[in-house]
């Protein structure tokens, strides 16, 4: 049997520096207008670039308490 883990991933800052809204909003949890809500709150740190919305990664990994050196450092 085969099973697809359909699971999101936070992506490592130095490869995807940014992600969409609705990106980060996954990873939350979230549905799409949910997490335009919570970028327009302040919930989700963003960046405006020209007229795009983006979320930092290296921000959202600090909101959710992780470390990326200590994730890449398990990693090596």
């Amino acid at each position: 049997m085969t099973t697809t883990d359909d699971t999101p991933v936070l992506p490592d800052p130095r490869v995807q520096p940014t992600m969409t809204v609705p990106e980060a909003g996954r990873l939350l949890g979230l549905q799409k207008a949910a997490s335009y809500n919570a970028a327009r709150r302040g919930d989700i740190p963003t960046i405006s670039v020209g007229r795009r919305l983006l979320v930092p990664t290296a921000k959202l990994r600090a909101l959710l308490g992780i470390d990326a050196a200590a994730t890449t450092d398990a990693a090596a």
